[in-house]
């Protein structure tokens, strides 16, 4: 399994100097940002209109002896805010199309999320099914705007030869095992996750366990980790809307890979990826309110490394 970086952590820095710091840290693979929430430091949509660029930035890749795991545009593609929405729609449909020009075979996205009704203005997250308006709410999302935008991506993709992993986050519709297989039955086999355990954890999901239930719907990983605060979970709940930055009366926040969970844990992830059919790379994600990116990167890395994560499994003397 091979060690990548998303490299949104890293914004503040030209490509080159990007690839250089992390060669230097044993990595060479990199998942690129193409806009919406994660920006598009290292990645120009722009390249789609531009052979010449395109050009320069795949000899740049190749130079430094670098491959791009996944191209990602976190966003909200069904924002009830038609302007928003649309943004994000478009960014999403030409980075399949600068996906498929680069030869990546997958992109990272978020499922979205709608309001309550077509004149909402924001973002409706329904997180129970009583009174009873919200099922009444959460039908209409999923019937209305859900399946009607995916079915339609999904195939967009597939006919591009990309394939669209979701990550599970809480805050749209797709932020568990259920709602992203829910996605995939409907959609078709191009929709899978962009799976990331920090968010399992703090749901108080498992994460290995949670690898069964998914089991070939996991096409891209996430390296990030959450520690969870057991002294304020009584007061907070899991569903904490305080700041990540206050940190001392969180229930939870996310952590460098080794903070929240220690190598053991790691392995077991690692190996349980592998079990069942996933051997491709683990992207180091920078979310740790406690550490500088530079910090974040060099530990995670560093941590990584040393489970092994990279070793390739050997034929048994049996086999």
């Amino acid at each position: 399994m091979r060690l990548g970086v998303f490299t949104p952590l890293l914004s503040n820095l030209p490509l080159e100097a990007v690839l250089t710091k992390l060669k230097a840290l044993e990595i060479t693979t990199v998942e690129l940002a193409t806009g919406n929430y994660p920006g598009n430091a290292h990645c120009k949509l722009s390249m789609l209109e531009d052979a010449a660029a395109l050009d320069t930035f795949k000899q740049t890749i190749a130079d430094h002896g670098f491959q791009i795991s996944a191209l990602s545009c976190h966003g909200n593609p069904l924002h009830p805010d038609p302007a928003i929405a649309q943004e994000n729609q478009e960014i999403n449909r030409k980075t399949i199309l600068l996906a498929e020009k680069l030869g990546v075979t997958e992109i990272v996205d978020f499922s979205g999320c709608p309001g309550d009704s077509p004149t909402a203005k924001a973002p409706n997250w329904v997180t129970c099914p009583w009174p009873p308006e919200y099922l009444e709410v959460l039908a209409w999302q999923w019937e209305k705007v859900v399946t009607p935008f995916w079915v339609e991506r999904a195939k967009f993709a597939a006919d591009h030869g990309v394939r669209v992993a979701i990550e599970m986050h809480p805050g749209f519709v797709v932020y568990s095992p259920e709602t992203l297989l829910r996605l995939r039955e409907i959609a078709g086999p191009s929709i899978g996750c962009n799976y990331d355990p920090s968010h399992m954890f703090w749901q108080g999901i498992d994460p290995i366990a949670a690898i069964r239930v998914l089991g070939d719907a996991i096409f891209h990983v996430h390296a990030k980790d959450t520690q969870i605060f057991a002294a304020n979970l009584p007061k907070t709940g899991v569903l904490d809307t305080k700041p990540y930055t206050d940190e001392r009366n969180r229930g939870w926040i996310f952590r460098t890979c080794g903070y929240g969970h220690g190598a053991e844990w790691w392995k077991e992830f690692v190996s349980t990826l592998r079990l069942f059919g996933y051997d491709n790379v683990l992207s180091i994600e920078h979310e740790d309110s406690l550490m500088s990116p530079e910090e974040g990167l060099t530990k995670a890395a560093q941590f990584l490394n040393e489970v092994n994560i990279q070793q390739q499994p050997t034929a048994a003397w049996w086999v």
